[in-house]
């Protein structure tokens, strides 16, 4: 049958950036080029597609960032009580005369800068190759981008526990800053390495870490995203592990026009655990994206996510968490929890779990829930004297509890909650 008068179908083509790859050595430029091509390949990411239905890109695609003011607050650095191996960026470029010494850590530590003009380098096989992997079934296009443009970040190597945590600190100076950084990360067998990570970073901030975990390693990870009401944000972890591994990762956001933050597991090997968790709190012109993506292709490995929400004045919330068990991967336990806490009838809370199982001998779940305070809770806390105010704050922190407690080290747990409960004064009448 035919329709004479049907329109053709409007196609929305993409003029992909005019890009200059940087120049450095052979390695790092073949892993520039190979970026790149994915990016030709794939386009920019548009609202149509499918990981990008509740977000809209537009702010992190545009070849110019929107402007975003520094906001200042009277509160410390986070972390500036923990002793560790303190890191500072300025509007993504590394502030060496404000940086502790880099030997401090005991691990191998070196600028990307650096690393990226040598011919020969530990990194060769490791900078660019988890970002590749990842690009199927999901294209990540910005983080294609990241790779082939990048020329910022901290590179390391631990062979063993690291004497203290490195702490990465990224300042907002311009109202006008672009910044994009990529940190590498490799785990020898049996090492230990935490890294801790804050501040705004730029107007628009686009950031990838690869963590590349051998044999019985640990890596924990902990951040906060926050301060800057307007700033942009796009983060990409990228782990791989290996046999009877750990990862864990933690990501507290407050504050922002738009941050999305996308972890992509990937268990290569037996006997590993990993957890990403998130809590944030959002007020306002406030849109934020957790994009979970967990492929498991190794026996008896455990993985877990849990996701946190709390949002008011017409802030936007979305969680997106899948599980992949390729076949052959038994006794998989897969957990994944994503809920809302709305405190008005103005926010909205999307959630898209998933679950893809190719294995008959495993244990995976997903839950998401969304909802108000519990009015039982509140009345029977003002009734004993405690003000509305106070204990809508109380169940509010006892909700992103669960989140908070995937943090292995109970100070940097306290830090979190301490800064949680000065968010919450600060937006009390």
């Amino acid at each position: 049958m035919i329709y004479a008068d049907r329109k053709p179908i409007k196609k929305t083509v993409y003029v992909m950036p005019n890009v200059t790859l940087p120049e450095g050595g052979a390695w790092v430029t073949e892993a520039r080029k190979a970026a790149l091509a994915n990016m030709s390949e794939f386009g920019m990411p548009q609202k149509r597609d499918e990981y990008w239905k509740y977000t809209d890109p537009t702010k992190l695609t545009s070849e110019l960032p929107t402007p975003a003011s520094k906001f200042n607050v009277d509160e410390s650095t986070l972390f500036d009580d923990i002793d560790c191996v303190k890191l500072f960026f300025v509007d993504g470029i590394f502030d060496a005369e404000s940086s502790d010494n880099l030997a401090l850590a005991g691990v191998e530590i070196e600028t990307l800068e650096t690393a990226s003009h040598l011919d020969i380098h530990w990194i060769s096989n490791t900078y660019g190759a988890l970002e590749r992997d990842a690009q199927r079934p999901v294209p990540r296009p910005l983080a294609a981008l990241n790779t082939a443009t990048a020329t910022q970040g901290i590179v390391i190597r631990a062979t063993a526990k690291a004497k203290k945590p490195i702490s990465l600190i990224y300042l907002h100076e311009d109202d006008n800053s672009d910044a994009m950084l990529h940190h590498t990360i490799k785990l020898e067998k049996g090492a230990d390495l935490t890294i801790l990570e804050n501040g705004p970073a730029a107007a628009r901030f686009n950031k990838v870490m690869e963590v590349d975990v051998g044999d019985n390693a640990s890596f924990h990870h902990v951040r906060a995203q926050g301060r800057d009401h307007e700033r942009t944000a796009l983060t990409h972890i990228f782990a791989r592990l290996g046999n009877k591994s750990s990862f864990k990762s933690f990501t507290l956001t407050v504050n922002g026009v738009l941050t999305r933050n996308e972890a992509i597991i990937d268990f290569t090997d037996d006997d590993s655990q990993a957890t990403v968790a998130g809590a944030c709190v959002g007020d306002g012109v406030f849109h934020h994206d957790d994009t979970v993506f967990i492929t498991h292709d190794g026996v008896n490995c455990e993985s877990r996510q849990v996701y946190k929400k709390v949002l008011r004045n017409g802030a936007v919330g979305v969680f997106q968490g899948k599980i992949l068990v390729k076949p052959g991967a038994q006794k998989t336990d897969g957990y994944q929890i994503s809920q809302g806490l709305l405190l008005d009838d103005d926010s909205t809370f999307q959630a898209k779990p998933e679950l893809e199982i190719y294995a008959d001998d495993v244990a995976c779940s997903h839950g998401s829930t969304v909802g108000a305070l519990n009015n039982t809770a509140l009345f029977y806390l003002t009734s004993r004297g405690i003000p509305l105010k106070e204990a809508q704050d109380m169940l509010t922190l006892a909700f992103l509890g669960e989140a908070i407690d995937e943090i292995e080290e109970d100070t940097l747990a306290d830090v979190i909650r301490a800064r949680l409960e000065c968010w919450l004064a600060r937006r009390h009448p």
